[in-house]
C-alpha cells in the first residue's frame, strides 16, 4: 500500500525552523557510496579529478576491460553497468554537459530499497540487478544495484553486498594499483540539487524514502540584494546522507543564479558536491597549488572586511593563525548552534556555469558512537547560511563575465 507522506512546505525560514529527527526512513541507508559523472573523456576526466582533488584511481571499467559498445555487445556478462545505455549516456552529455548522472548510496538491501521506493511514488530506473565476478558460483561475492529517478536526469543509485564483497568498488571492475595520493579529503558530505519547483520535489523524495527535513532556507535567509533562492535539506535516519534542494526566485534584480543553472543544464540536475576534508588548510594549500596546472579554479574571496568581522564571530572556535590562514585561502566561516563550517567553493568545473564543487571542514558536534568511539554529528556546523550571500556575490560577478563575452563573441 503506498503511503502519502506530505511535509509541512510552507518554509518558515532558518531562524524559526527547529530541527528535529523523527527517524523515519523507509528502508536503512548507510552512507554516501559514490558520484558517478557522465562525461565525454572518462580518460582524462579521471586524471582532472585525481591531480586537482588528491584522489587515487582505484579501479576502471574501460575499453580494456569490455567496456565498449562492440565488446559489451558480444560479452555483456563482462559489462559492469548491465543497464547503461550508449544512446543515453550520449543524450545526457549533449543536454547538459559535464555532469553527475548518479548518486550512489549504501543500503540494506538494494533489492528491498527499490520496492519500497517505488511502492511509495518513486520512478524506476534500474530494476534491482545482482553484480559478480563469477556468476558460474552461488557463493561469489557480490552487489545488488537498483535506480530510481531523483531529479532531472539524476537517479539514485541503491547498492547492498553480500557473500563478504570487499573489492575496490564493485565487482566487475578492474582493481589499479595506483600510487595513493591524498589532499585530505575524505568523503562526500552533501549534494546539491536544483530544481523548478522545491516543494514538489521535496515531497515525491522524502515520499519514497522517508527523508526527514534537516534545514531550510529562504530567499531572506540567503539571498542578496540582486538575487536568491528557497532551499530545503532532507536527511537520512543517521544524517550522513544529506540532500540540500534549491529553487530560483523570481522578481529579482537579477535572474537567480539557480535559474541560470537550469537553464543552461537545459532542466533539473546536480549543483554542486560538497567533499569534506579532515584539514582544510592542508587540502586548500595543494589543490591551488594546481589550480593553473589542470586543476580547479575557485570563486573569488571576499572583502578583507569580512575577516576583520570573523573575529567577532568565531574567535573562540579558532585560532588566530586559523583565522589568518582564511583570510589567505579565501575560505569562508560560518556557525550554528552546534558548530562550525569552514568552505570555499570552486567555479563550474566544465564550460557551462553549472555544476561545481565545494571544499568543507565542520568543527564540533563530537559524540559517542556505537563503538563508543567519538564521531561527528552530520550536517554539523549546517550549509554555510551566513556565507550564501558572499558565494552568490561572487556567482553574480562571475556572471556578469560571462554576459561580456557573450555580447563580445
Amino acid at each position: 500500500m503506498t503511503i502519502d507522506r506530505k511535509p509541512a512546505f510552507a518554509l518558515v525560514g532558518c531562524k524559526n525552523f527547529v530541527r528535529k529527527n523523527p527517524f523515519s526512513d523507509r528502508f536503512k541507508v548507510h552512507r554516501f557510496h559514490h558520484i558517478e559523472y557522465w562525461c565525454g573523456d572518462a580518460g582524462n576526466t579521471w586524471r582532472r579529478f585525481s591531480w586537482g582533488l588528491g584522489m587515487t584511481l582505484v579501479a576502471k571499467s574501460d575499453q580494456t576491460t569490455d567496456l565498449s559498445e562492440e565488446a559489451a555487445a558480444v560479452a555483456a556478462s563482462k559489462t559492469p553497468h548491465t543497464g547503461w545505455n550508449s544512446e543515453d549516456a550520449h543524450r545526457f552529455f549533449q543536454s547538459h554537459g559535464l555532469g553527475v548522472r548518479a548518486v550512489g548510496v549504501v543500503v540494506e538491501d538494494a533489492e528491498e530499497a527499490f520496492r519500497i521506493s517505488v511502492t511509495n511514488g518513486a520512478i524506476p530506473a534500474y530494476e534491482p540487478h545482482r553484480w559478480v565476478d563469477d556468476a558460474s558460483s552461488d557463493r561469489s561475492p557480490g552487489a545488488i544495484v537498483s535506480e530510481v529517478k531523483l531529479y532531472g536526469d539524476v537517479v539514485l543509485r541503491y547498492v547492498s553486498f553480500f557473500n563478504g564483497f570487499d573489492g575496490p568498488f564493485l565487482p566487475k571492475y578492474e582493481k589499479v594499483n595506483s600510487p595513493p595520493v591524498s589532499y585530505g579529503l575524505m568523503r562526500l558530505d552533501h549534494a546539491v540539487g536544483n530544481v523548478h519547483n522545491l516543494s514538489e520535489n521535496v515531497q515525491y523524495i522524502a515520499n519514497f524514502t522517508g527523508f526527514h527535513e534537516f534545514a531550510e532556507f529562504t530567499a531572506d535567509d540567503v539571498g542578496t540584494s540582486e538575487s536568491g533562492l528557497n532551499s530545503m535539506v532532507l536527511a537520512s535516519n543517521n544524517e550522513m546522507v544529506l540532500f540540500p534542494l534549491n529553487e530560483p526566485v523570481f522578481g529579482t534584480k537579477r535572474k537567480s543564479q539557480i535559474q541560470t543553472y537550469l537553464e543552461y543544464n537545459e532542466g533539473p540536475g546536480l549543483q554542486h558536491l560538497a567533499l569534506l576534508s579532515k584539514d582544510i588548510f592542508t587540502t586548500l594549500k595543494e589543490m591551488q597549488l594546481r589550480t593553473h596546472l589542470g586543476g580547479f579554479d575557485f570563486m573569488p574571496k571576499p572583502p578583507s572586511t569580512y575577516y576583520r568581522n570573523l573575529r567577532n564571530r568565531v574567535a573562540d572556535i579558532l585560532t588566530e593563525s586559523q583565522m589568518v590562514q582564511c583570510e589567505e585561502l579565501g575560505i569562508l566561516v560560518d556557525r550554528d548552534d552546534q558548530g562550525v563550517l569552514l568552505q570555499i567553493f570552486t567555479k563550474p568545473v566544465g564550460d557551462r556555469p553549472t555544476i561545481f564543487l565545494e571544499i568543507i571542514q565542520r568543527i564540533g558536534c563530537m559524540e559517542a558512537g556505537n563503538d563508543g568511539a567519538l564521531v561527528q554529528k552530520g550536517g554539523c556546523g549546517g550549509f554555510g547560511k551566513g556565507n550564501f550571500s558572499e558565494l552568490f556575490k561572487s556567482i553574480e560577478e562571475y556572471e556578469k563575465t560571462l554576459e561580456v563575452t557573450m555580447k563580445s563573441s
